[in-house]
């Protein structure tokens, strides 16, 4: 399995209020606004899953497998053209500061990672760094 990983990014919140907030998709509608339209479009969100187009790679859902109270939510594509998994992993730094990571996972063949490597990196590092810049 390829694994991609975002830096860690700081939060000025609580692990325990950003995870309040990031184990339900209803709630990640309030960062819609920080996801350049021309990249990503048609969300829809309910309690379990994120639904979303992005050029040119089309229709993806992601459905949240497992919830880690306070430490992680682990998702899968249901919707994909290519099959993966995403982890938020959250980490205490004090009482009223975290730390966030995201990591996907998905199993490729060499060449293709290769191609897509750097685009997913890249989308990686932009959702860790908005996850970090909303108000919790």
């Amino acid at each position: 399995m390829k694994k991609i990983e975002s830096s860690v990014q700081l939060i000025p919140f609580s692990q325990e209020r950003v995870y309040a907030k990031l184990s339900d998709m209803n709630n990640l509608k309030s960062i819609q606004d920080k996801i350049p339209a021309d990249k990503v479009q048609d969300f829809s969100f309910d309690d379990n899953s994120i639904s979303f187009s992005v050029a040119p790679v089309g229709s993806l859902t992601l459905e949240v497998v497992e919830r880690e109270p306070c430490k992680c939510i682990k998702f899968e594509t249901s919707v994909s053209p290519i099959p993966f998994k995403l982890w938020i992993q959250l980490v205490p730094s004090t009482e009223e500061e975290c730390k966030i990571k995201l990591t996907i996972g998905l199993d490729i063949n060499p060449m293709m990672a290769g191609m897509i490597q750097k685009p997913l990196q890249d989308g990686l590092e932009k959702m860790a760094s908005a996850l970090a810049t909303i108000p919790y």
